[in-house]
């Protein structure tokens, strides 16, 4: 078996609602693999992987499924969270197999593929495969992919109120929440509100301690020192037991508490300094160590944190209860658990000293352990609940404490005796203020209430908005870029900043930022990531699903403008049928609106899948057309054409909005494809939540020219000549330029086509016969190979014209697009038109009349620039 493809759809996609990873795989001398061999393949699979029994379908199913199951178990055992999809059927090649699985991380999914491959090749080989050794490498990537357990809960609550999330960078737990103008940034807990001068201050415990004194809050008193003997100093003035710590470090790093002579100090300095120059000594606090979570300005959550400790069980030494507290699930390295190991280290063997036992001590039964001064998750403390007993005043202090450094997001550790009493009874005060605060105390407490931390953290981002802007998705074989541009156009004259992807690139309130086709994922990505952008309209192309799936999870209105026949044959799609189920895609993940061609069977076929809570507008060149005629007799909207004026409905109410003639894209009403481009876009917009006043001032002034809207039915005039520019490549879209021309040429029409070479024999040769058919004259040329000989595409596109109008004269071939133009110039009269279709650039126009015409060359440069 071997890989032919391997691809991570991101996004909706052809195979499911939510990202998976599709794997094509060639199955070779497997390819008739009996059910009786599948069965016995499975049962030794479960040697090696006993939890695999599970899966008890995979005996049923083919090498695809059993590849699916493998590969979904191994990323689970690996440590990474996986669920099932729900799967779409696709058709399925001979001696293929298509695996489609989901997956947490796509590192981790590709190498857990290629595991499961080794392992059931060795299985039919009978060979050795080593799957332990396998899977600790899958752990290790695992660790590297991993998010932490705070920055997890907040992510989870930001998913279940609806706002989208992208992980700007794969092995870092920065995040991107929102979209456009609505984006916040996320890092851990740090948020892209937090001051870094804030941050810098909470860093600096003693800066820290400075600025809460003068703002009237309770803190202990204590000084900085960068030597043991000034430690010892500062001790004796503050007479009493003291507590050691590193002036920046943070996780409870190097902190010592409850020093009462020189020695302890001492040591606790040198513990200190492990960490920072700088250490601080201060008065140490009695009573128990409290964080308390402030978010905006609410104290969210609050938890009792009790150091790391055992409690004795009579029989077993204090290493031996670490050892055992230390196998529970719930504890691990690092911040991916929700508890942390217990050190045993010098640190705990000297609290240890200090209550009179060491590592082998054995302990009473019921005795309780401490092995840290002080109680950070971090250093396998664990927290119980306490939000509930917190007073008012100490609710405000805390609150007070985050402005004061100034921090949205805080963590503000108090020592007292009892938390469920105001602070300036019992003495107790705060110890330090923390940026960037763990949460897995609160979200997962040891006793007490679970807090939904994360939600807090989110609420206090978005106050309520699920970080959207509005996102309008348009699809279809032809006419997209021109409906794309059409919305954005009227749009962006409200005032909105808007985002457009198209076929020529990525705009930001009308200006290129990005050149190229850009009608996929990335360039989706690109735009929603745009800080700026209030309203996105995003052209998404069949490549763009097929190879990556949707940038986004849901839009707020998709467009089908229609489904033909182009790019059959690549990327497994073959048919009409299959094509249509691509552009469904975006039809599926629309939440507000779906626009559709009432002509299209395919269009109309898609409106029975659309979530019942989503409307169908439907647009129609044909006021009486059946399929809209129920439409609104139902009670639904549509816009149509009704005696040259395009009208809005809702049911039985009708709102004529301008004459088609009025929009400079309808060419005075005779390019009929772009008027159906502009009532699609005229549905979208009001689906939208637009006016009326606003879509007629966009479909009146949006002019369809070199500039505007390059390739898309550009006329020149070339010594009495109109010349059409587009980027017509498939039948439908020369059939439509044919019937254009009809309606606007007194003399001739000659047509100069190509199509790309990577389109079927079939398809070449019916664009033949299409242009034979519409054009008086056809000259063809050459476009793109694409991995065709040099002449072939042109040769079977002159086939299919030769059959369909045989007249001599009628047919020429000049593969350099240059010379195809010339020839076709010199063949035309003033009044005549010239088409010139699968144009790539306006720059092949300019540059085949340059040496005749330079002055005319260098006016349509200016022109369109």
């Amino acid at each position: 078996m071997t890989i032919l493809r391997q691809r991570f759809l991101r996004g909706p996609n052809l195979f499911a609602d939510t990202p998976c990873m599709l794997t094509l795989v060639d199955l070779g001398p497997l390819a008739n693999i009996v059910p009786a061999a599948m069965a016995g393949l499975h049962e030794r699979l479960t040697a090696p992987l006993p939890s695999l029994r599970d899966y008890r379908d995979s005996a049923d199913g083919d090498l695809g499924d059993l590849l699916e199951h493998l590969t979904l178990e191994l990323q689970s055992l690996a440590g990474s969270e996986v669920g099932s999809v729900e799967k779409r059927n696709v058709r399925k090649e001979p001696g293929q197999c298509r695996v489609v699985c989901s997956y947490q991380f796509e590192r981790v999914a590709s190498q857990a593929f290629d595991l499961a491959l080794r392992v059931v090749d060795a299985l039919l080989n009978r060979t050795a495969v080593d799957v332990e050794a396998g899977l600790a490498g899958l752990k290790d990537t695992v660790a590297d992919c991993a998010i932490g357990t705070s920055t997890g809960a907040v992510l989870a609550a930001a998913r279940r109120r609806g706002i989208p999330l992208i992980r700007l960078l794969d092995t870092a737990n920065l995040f991107q929440l929102g979209w456009g103008s609505r984006q916040k940034r996320l890092q851990a807990t740090v948020t892209g509100r937090t001051n870094y001068i804030a941050v810098d201050i909470a860093s600096d415990k003693q800066l820290t301690k400075t600025l809460l004194e003068q703002a009237g809050l309770p803190v202990p008193e204590g000084d900085t020192v960068r030597s043991a003997d000034d430690a010892v100093r500062v001790a004796s003035r503050i007479e009493g037991p003291v507590t050691v710590k590193p002036l920046d470090a943070n996780q409870g790093k190097g902190v010592t508490t409850r020093c009462c002579n020189e020695e302890e100090i001492r040591t606790a300095f040198a513990h200190a300094r492990e960490h920072a120059r700088t250490v601080i000594v201060e008065r140490f606090l009695k009573g128990r160590d409290y964080r308390v979570l402030v978010t905006g300005n609410k104290v969210a959550a609050a938890s009792w944190r009790r150091p790391p400790h055992v409690t004795g069980d009579g029989e077993s030494t204090i290493r031996q209860l670490v050892a055992v507290e230390n196998s529970s699930p719930a504890r691990g390295e690092g911040h991916t658990n929700i508890l942390t190991t217990i050190p045993l280290d010098d640190i705990a063997l000297e609290v240890l000293h200090k209550q009179g036992m060491d590592a082998d001590s054995v302990v009473p039964a019921g005795t309780v352990v401490e092995l840290r001064g002080n109680a950070n998750l971090s250093t396998g403390g664990t927290a119980e609940d306490v939000t509930d007993l917190l007073p008012r005043s100490t609710v405000q202090i805390c609150i007070r404490a985050a402005r004061t450094i100034g921090l949205d997001v805080a963590g503000i550790d108090i020592v007292c005796e009892d938390i469920a009493k105001p602070l300036a009874a019992q003495g107790g005060g705060i110890i330090e203020v923390n940026a960037a605060p763990g949460i897995r105390m609160h979200q997962y407490p040891s006793a007490g209430t679970p807090r939904d931390a994360g939600d807090a953290i989110v609420e206090s981002m978005f106050a309520g908005s699920d970080g959207r802007i509005p996102l309008i998705a348009v699809t279809g074989t032809n006419g997209k870029t021109t409906t794309t541009r059409l919305i954005e156009h009227a749009a962006r004259k409200t005032g909105l900043t808007t985002g457009m992807t198209t076929t020529e690139g990525v705009y930001i309130n009308g200006e290129l930022t990005m050149e190229g086709d850009c009608t996929g994922y990335h360039s989706a990505l690109s735009l929603l990531s745009a800080p700026d952008v209030d309203l996105a309209v995003l052209e998404t192309a069949r490549g763009g699903i097929l190879k990556r799936g949707l940038a986004f999870d849901r839009c707020d209105i998709s467009v089908v403008l229609n489904v033909s026949a182009d790019h059959l044959g690549l990327d497994g799609v073959d048919t009409l049928d299959e094509l249509a189920m691509v552009k469904e895609v975006v039809a599926r993940v629309a939440s507000r609106a779906v626009v559709l061609n009432a002509h299209d069977p395919l269009c109309v076929d898609m409106a029975s899948r659309i979530a019942p809570s989503v409307e169908i507008l439907y647009f129609s060149l044909d006021d009486s057309h059946p399929v809209l005629r129920k439409h609104l007799a139902d009670g639904g909207r549509a816009v149509y054409l009704h005696q040259r004026s395009v009208v809005l409905a809702n049911g039985g109410e009708e709102q004529r909005l301008l004459d088609e003639r009025a929009m400079p894209v309808s060419m005075n009403g005779v390019a009929r494809y772009n008027v159906a481009n502009a009532l699609a876009a005229a549905a979208a917009l009001a689906a939208a939540g637009f006016d009326n006043s606003t879509i007629v001032a966009g479909l009146s002034s949006f002019v369809s020219d070199g500039k505007n809207n390059p390739l898309r039915s550009n006329v020149f005039d070339i010594g009495g000549v109109q010349v059409v520019v587009d980027f017509a490549h498939n039948c439908a879209a020369y059939g439509a330029l044919s019937e254009m021309a009809r309606g606007m040429a007194a003399g001739q029409i000659v047509g100069v086509v190509s199509a790309p070479g990577d389109r079927r024999d079939q398809d070449l040769r019916e664009i033949g016969q299409v242009c034979a058919a519409g054009f008086d004259t056809v000259v063809v040329y050459e476009s793109e190979s694409r991995g065709r000989p040099e002449g072939e595409t042109a040769r079977l596109i002159s086939e299919g014209a030769q059959s369909a109008s045989p007249e001599p004269g009628r047919l020429h071939c000049k593969l350099d697009a240059h010379e195809a133009i010339r020839f076709a110039l010199r063949m035309c009269s003033p009044g005549d038109m010239l088409i010139f279709g699968c144009g790539s650039s306006l720059s092949e126009l300019i540059e085949a009349i340059r040496p005749d015409m330079p002055l005319l060359a260098e006016k349509i440069t200016a022109d369109i620039a």
